[in-house]
């Protein structure tokens, strides 16, 4: 059991002004494993005049200074990989190698990457007689989700210290537990008090005190649609800057001349990443209605290797959900789509054999689904993956650009060269190309409801950054 009694606010862990707790579960026994303070409308007004007060001497740092800090960040996580990664096992349910190397690895990384970039960052330059200066945007308000609860704290924090923001961070209250050692580090690092603070709690409550807040100069969101719009809503009466980073229902093309076995192998292993909860999962498999039969054969074979398991067991591929809600839904989802039309290739909505407790859920491979059917159209977050035929390039984009959202892609073809063409036409914000890595340094963000403004890189710095002009 692991409780947490205190916040962190101005640079100190101080009782919260509520009495109220958050039991954290974990999802694979179904076990209360903690607490977190349910913060309340007071923390959050205490939290922000910390992050004000500090603002004036953080961003007065030259940016070298900045990036000091940061290192010894980096240093002091760097010193908790393990316990970082088993925390996070535990409370949302990632297996153990998904939890090691992309949960924590990949955001420690970040932080020495902003490090380094923020130290040769040209905060000012010259255009004609003008002396262009980018001044940071101040007190940034970052809500946080619970699928990948150490990334998308680091995602946000990372860039707004390093530009000169101070910072309140809301993570989710679901898998809250790992911001907790990320505030130890924190702390450990010495940052001055103030520059980064943590208040946990409810959305309405916490999240909605943030977006409101007089002294809040920005929100930066990463959830759902529906919670994008309602900061969206509440930070337009004070017209603060947003930055949201919303959901997705990624297509991944297979054109004709495009390796199927690597393309259905690697497409299943995204879909079903962090069990399938994760914004950039190519859900919509698109292959030629000529291979049709056959990706679906390869697409069993390769989801039949994602048994559900404990996630701390290293050869776990496929944990729980991360909670009974999650499940239920992503159930739903499949039995929706059956009433649909749609056919259950493997998986489905029952149980997984064996696991009657925990937030399992089967493995799905879904056929016959239609482009504008329920599951192909809503985000499901599960492992859950539709495979649609089409009948030429052109119906392929068509299916591929048929969405409220444009997060991610991929599209696969006998030449890199054809597979650009392609991905150039596609509306999403980022397009893998024949399996092309990702990279922490390009710009992540979305088109269409799948978001405002851009993550990680000098695009994710910048985002934190406002603009002024000084004619000279």
């Amino acid at each position: 059991m692991v409780d947490h009694d205190n916040l962190y606010i101005g640079g100190a862990w101080l009782a919260s002004a509520s009495s109220e707790r958050i039991a954290v579960e974990n999802p694979t026994t179904q076990d209360v494993i903690g607490h977190v303070p349910a913060g309340n409308a007071e923390d959050v007004d205490r939290a922000v005049a910390a992050a004000k007060a500090a603002l004036p001497a953080w961003s007065a740092l030259s940016p070298a200074d900045r990036a000091d800090h940061l290192r010894k960040l980096h240093a002091s996580l760097s010193s908790r990989q393990e316990e970082l990664a088993r925390t996070i096992s535990t409370e949302m349910g990632a297996p153990a190698r998904i939890a090691s190397k992309i949960q924590t690895q990949l955001p420690i990384s970040v932080i020495a990457g902003f490090a380094d970039m923020v130290a040769d960052y040209p905060f000012e330059q010259r255009v004609g007689n003008s002396l262009i200066v980018s001044e940071p945007i101040g007190v940034v308000a970052a809500i946080t989700p619970w699928n990948y609860p150490l990334h998308q704290i680091v995602a946000k924090i990372a860039p707004a210290v390093a530009a000169g923001c101070t910072v309140v961070v809301k993570p989710s209250e679901i898998a809250p537990l790992c911001a907790f050692l990320l505030f130890e580090a924190i702390d450990e690092a010495g940052f001055p008090a103030g520059v980064l603070n943590l208040v946990t709690g409810y959305g309405p409550v916490v999240g909605e005190a943030l977006a409101t807040h007089p002294d809040v100069d920005m929100v930066s969101l990463t959830g759902s649609t529906r919670a994008g719009r309602r900061v969206a809503e509440l930070a337009a009466g004070s017209v603060k800057k947003v930055a949201l980073e919303l959901g997705g229902k990624s297509a991944n093309v297979v054109l004709p001349d495009g390796d199927m076995d690597l393309a259905v192998k690697v497409g299943v292993a995204n879909a079903f990443l962090n069990a399938g909860q994760t914004c950039t999962a190519w859900t919509r498999m698109l292959v030629p209605a000529a291979r049709y039969d056959e990706a679906l054969a390869l697409a069993t074979k390769h989801a039949e290797g994602f048994v559900p398991g404990d996630p701390l067991e290293a050869s776990t591929k496929l944990g729980p959900l991360v909670s009974a809600t999650q499940r239920d839904n992503v159930r739903g989802y499949i039995e929706t789509a059956v009433k649909e039309g749609a056919r259950v290739v493997t998986g489905g909505a029952d149980a997984p054999e064996g696991k009657d407790i925990g937030y399992f859920v089967r493995p799905t491979v879904l056929a016959d689904v239609a482009p504008d059917s329920t599951v192909a159209q809503e985000e499901i977050f599960g492992p859950v993956l539709s495979i649609i035929p089409y009948a030429d390039e052109e119906e392929a984009l068509e299916i591929a650009n048929n969405s409220q959202y444009g997060l991610h892609g991929a599209v696969w073809a006998g030449t890199d060269e054809r597979a650009l063409a392609f991905a150039r036409r596609m509306q999403t914000g980022t397009v893998d190309v024949n399996g092309g890595r990702y990279n922490p340094l390009a710009p992540f963000g979305g088109y269409k409801q799948s978001g405002v403004g851009r993550e990680m890189g000098e695009h994710g710095l910048t985002e934190f950054l406002q603009t002024k002009a000084i004619q000279l």
